[in-house]
């Protein structure tokens, strides 16, 4: 990667307001490199429009991001290059043990990284931590929850979006993550980087029809789960904060530490 690399942020979205919301925050978190925003408005699905994005991106890292979330970290652009040296692809959740079709579904002390939720309606922030059990980025991931994935050029032209199979808006990512996994790229997930995002997600019979197509994708590997083994939860620590600036305070090392340590003792 040269000494001054090019972003290429590709956007899918449908609403003009989210759509000039985010084009501001990269904006300004990218204004100290070489950068471009494209938007895709008309996707068939996200893998389709994410692969349509790669065609068009002229840049050397490749962020594929929501619509509906906010970067709170000015260094952010620093330490994506600094961190793309040594990892092929970065998120901010994700596990070290993928078993079904959701990065969540193996618990802790699988799960990693930390997301800030900001419910539409919502008068309180929440604040998820999942783990943190290195600072600032967590090494030897399988998946990585597919709100912001920022990946190499070469990792994003090689891997691909697989949109015969997801060709809906569900389970994407998690398949893009695994597949770049078990191609022998470097996954990590960013601790550092406080990040917030208007939703939740959404679970109902849309995720389960592709999670279904994912588990059978990948049988073989997935072969050996045990019912038992696999939660329907999010399993981590959170809390309710009045406002981005109590966020801020919060997402600090020694917090996400305890927290993930205090998690860890009660298995």
């Amino acid at each position: 990667m040269n000494a001054s690399p090019r972003f290429s942020v590709i956007v899918c979205s449908i609403e003009a307001l989210k759509f000039a919301r985010i084009c501001e925050c990269y904006t300004h978190l990218l204004s100290g490199y070489p950068h471009e925003i494209i938007g895709i408005h008309d996707a068939a699905s996200l893998a389709e429009a994410y692969n349509r994005g790669i065609t068009q991106a002229s840049g050397d890292i490749l962020i594929f991001s929501h619509d509906d979330l906010l970067i709170l970290d000015p260094l952010f652009a620093d330490k994506i290059v600094d961190r793309l040296h040594t990892f092929d692809l970065l998120g901010f959740a994700g596990t070290s043990k993928l078993i079904t079709a959701t990065w969540f579904g193996a618990g802790q002390p699988h799960l990693h990284g930390a997301i800030g939720h900001a419910k539409p309606g919502e008068p309180q922030l929440a604040f998820n931590i999942y783990g943190a059990a290195t600072w600032p980025v967590v090494d030897n991931i399988q998946a990585i929850d597919g709100f912001c994935m920022i990946a190499r050029r070469a990792l994003a032209e090689t891997v691909l979006f697989d949109a015969s199979t997801f060709d809906g808006f569900h389970l994407y990512d998690l398949d893009f993550s695994y597949a770049a996994y078990r191609a022998g790229h470097r996954l990590g997930v960013c601790c550092d980087i406080p990040i917030l995002h208007e939703s939740a997600g959404n679970f109902a019979n849309q995720h389960l029809h592709y999670a279904e197509r994912f588990v059978i994708k990948y049988a073989d590997q997935l072969a050996d789960t045990r019912p038992e083994e696999i939660s329907g939860q999010r399993p981590g620590r959170g809390a309710l904060l009045p406002d981005h600036h109590a966020l801020l305070r919060a997402w600090q090392p020694e917090v996400m530490l305890r927290a993930t340590q205090a998690m860890r003792r009660s298995l």
